[in-house]
């Protein structure tokens, strides 16, 4: 109880045999450490008062963990860390394959913290809990009835279970209450039939029990599995204990009271008349009670206080030597020490605290220099000392860590084959240049059929050719840059659209004119023909080559590291050379896209059945979305994710030239034969 671990720990600064908290007045008795345990219930509570003397604490049993850093100084654990149990636990069902148990867990932080990692670690490992239970709270009050209730609801729970193995997650003191458990199924008034279950307890656990228990057998224990603190067996340890006798004036009152309720005697006469039993001679033997009240082996537990006590000799023993003076005067021949160094770290006497490595100082107006305030350094900027005067910039080539006190090597990136990002954009170009070179052989395949002649067939297959390439062009800008992928990254992929843009151009023009040249007396029909029509995609392209050929030649790209545009890494890319260049590559390319655009939408509704306008239109309209769309978000964008937006801008403008062109013609040559007909051609109006 909190209250009981308070009151002890005060104990510990009172003088003995007075409770007077801060005052002691004799030095013989002065406390160095404190060993604490075996439960972690008096864990969170013995620090608060502990701490304020700079006590160290040692803990022989389980404890929880403590985030406080200032209580964690003086903590020092003798105990195995609970999570290497847990995984202990696991690895023991997992070898054994016991993959359906129960779960009986004690009701405090440490049983919560087990029940949240086994649901999820076991869980993962394909280990399932039949049932998850808490004991009942232990209680100091008169209402044991409630309690009562509780272990009998606990205990139908495990025995109609049908898991043979259960997990008793709990502390020391459990035990002791949890040994009436077997013995519920004698009352008649409780109608389950007890089942022997193989038990799973944790180290923290050991069969202790109160005196009247000793006559009730273990029999529903035997079997169970218990892991066990590291120990060694200690020399002389049996000898020490065959030579204790509570009589002797060495043994302290802990001892006589351990013996009458052990031996069930009594040291004093006048309470055997009580009924307290026989009297106690001294002379009964340790080894004789069975070892479910007191075992004979060091323990694990015992062995961690013995490895606690010596800690604390040595480390005395090394403090002695190292930081006493040794002026001494002796005294009835015994040495004692006259002057020792205290034990606080210096005292301190500045106007405020040094600002630690990361922080720069500033000077507070109307203050003498002394004081000042502690700034943290700017973004890109560190400093590695106390009260330092100012930050510095990292190298070129390095960034300051979170706490800006030293400088990290910045990683070299680019987008790459083989990270995911690279590897779906690969795969989606390889799967469209698939599609397209399908598509062209399926025209090249159906050339004398009329959905194949109309329009323009040689127009139809300069524009899949280049759509092909536009697929392929990507994997120009995936992997690291080099002075080849450079020159041609932007150049390529700028002349191959604008042929695909020339030869939409010229098959929307030629379509309109065809339909001019039908009327009267119509002077357009001599301009009807593949000239035309070559023409304007070879004059398009041509435009298009001598831009790319006038960039490379005054201001061409370059492999570039670009150490600037991302906080921690370098990013390797192709510098453009000329930003001028580059958007005029992209602004013709644009003023293309403009005129396909309105030629198509002005012919979307003449009565054709093979009439592809409107489906260039529509084509169009979702190239003139992408790439209105590319420019604002690739002036957005930092680091290699501007070259994934160019990339997904090709491949989403060229997939929807792709599909909105060539998707209902595929429909009707492979799946409507009847409407490839010459007479399906001009429609009846």
């Amino acid at each position: 109880m909190a209250k009981w671990t308070y009151f002890a720990s005060l104990e510990l600064l009172s003088t003995q045999g007075k409770f007077i908290p801060n005052y002691k007045c004799d030095i013989q008795e002065k406390i160095v450490s404190v060993i604490a345990g075996p439960n972690a219930n008096i864990c969170p509570f013995m620090p608060n008062v502990l701490n304020i003397y700079k006590m160290p604490q040692l803990i022989y049993g389980s404890a929880p963990m403590i985030d406080n850093r200032e209580h964690t100084v003086f903590f020092h654990r003798f105990f195995p860390n609970e999570d290497l149990q847990t995984k202990g636990i696991l690895q023991l069902l997992l070898h054994l394959k016991w993959i359906w148990v129960g779960l009986i867990s004690q009701r405090d932080e440490s049983g919560q913290r087990f029940v949240r990692n086994a649901l999820t670690l076991f869980a993962q490992k394909g280990i399932c809990f039949d049932f998850m239970q808490e004991l009942p709270k232990e209680t100091f009050s008169n209402d044991l009835d409630i309690v009562f209730q509780d272990f009998i609801a606990l205990y139908k729970v495990v025995m109609n279970s049908t898991a043979n193995v259960v997990i008793l997650y709990c502390e020391n003191q459990v035990l002791a209450v949890f040994r009436i458990f077997p013995y519920l199924s004698e009352y008649e008034y409780i109608p389950v039939r007890r089942k022997d279950k193989v038990w799973i307890m944790p180290a923290q656990m050991e069969f202790t029990s109160v005196p009247f228990q000793k006559i009730r057998p273990l029999d529903f224990i035997h079997g169970a599995i218990s892991f066990a603190v590291s120990s060694k067996e200690v020399t002389e340890f049996k000898a020490f204990l065959q030579m204790r006798s509570p009589t002797s004036e060495e043994e302290d009152h802990i001892t006589r009271l351990f013996w009458e309720q052990a031996f069930e005697c009594s040291f004093l006469k006048d309470k055997i008349g009580k009924g307290a039993g026989v009297l106690c001679t001294g002379e009964e033997k340790l080894e004789t009670l069975p070892n479910s009240m007191f075992e004979t082996t060091m323990t694990g537990q015992s062995y961690s206080i013995y490895n606690a006590i010596y800690a604390v000799a040595h480390a005395l023993k090394a403090m002695l030597l190292s930081k006493y003076k040794h002026s001494a005067r002796v005294d009835h021949g015994s040495l004692i020490i006259l002057k020792e160094e205290t034990w606080q770290t210096l005292p301190l006497s500045i106007c405020n605290e040094n600002c630690y490595p990361g922080y720069l100082k500033k000077k507070i107006d109307e203050k003498p220099f002394c004081c000042y305030d502690c700034l943290p350094c700017a973004e890109g900027k560190f400093s590695n000392r106390l009260d330092a005067d100012d930050c510095f910039q990292c190298p070129e080539n390095q960034y300051p860590n979170e706490a800006h006190n030293h400088c990290i090597e910045k990683q070299i990136t680019f987008l790459s084959y083989e990270e995911p990002l690279g590897i779906t954009l690969t795969t989606v170009a390889v799967l469209f240049f698939g599609t397209s070179t399908l598509v062209l052989r399926i025209f090249i395949k159906q050339w004398e059929t009329p959905i194949v002649k109309a329009n323009n067939r040689n127009l139809t297959y300069i524009l899949l050719i280049a759509l092909q390439l536009s697929f392929l062009c990507t994997f120009l800008f995936i992997g690291q840059p080099d002075p080849v992928k450079c020159l041609l990254r932007q150049t390529a992929f700028g002349i191959i659209f604008s042929v695909a843009i020339s030869c939409i151009l010229g098959k929307t023009t030629i379509v309109v004119l065809a339909f001019m040249a039908t009327k009267p007396g119509s002077q357009i029909k001599k301009w009807v023909g593949k000239r035309l029509a070559n023409s304007i995609v070879l004059s398009c392209s041509l435009v298009q080559v001598t831009i790319c050929v006038v960039w490379l030649a005054i201001c061409p790209p370059f492999p570039d590291s670009n150490i600037h545009s991302m906080a921690e890494e370098i990013l390797l890319e192709c510098n453009e050379g000329s930003a001028i260049m580059f958007y005029t590559v992209l602004g013709f390319m644009g003023f293309l896209t403009g005129i396909s655009f309105t030629v198509a939408f002005l012919a979307r509704k003449l009565p054709d059945s093979f009439n592809e306008a409107k489906f260039i239109t529509f084509s169009m309209l979702v190239f003139c979305s992408v790439w209105v769309t590319f420019v604002p978000t690739y002036l957005s964008t930092k680091g290699k994710y501007m070259v994934v937006v160019e990339i997904f801008s090709i491949l989403a403008s060229a997939m929807g030239l792709l599909g909105c062109i060539f998707f209902p013609k595929c429909y009707i040559i492979l799946l409507r034969p009847d409407l490839n007909r010459k007479d399906k051609l001009i429609k009846k109006t």
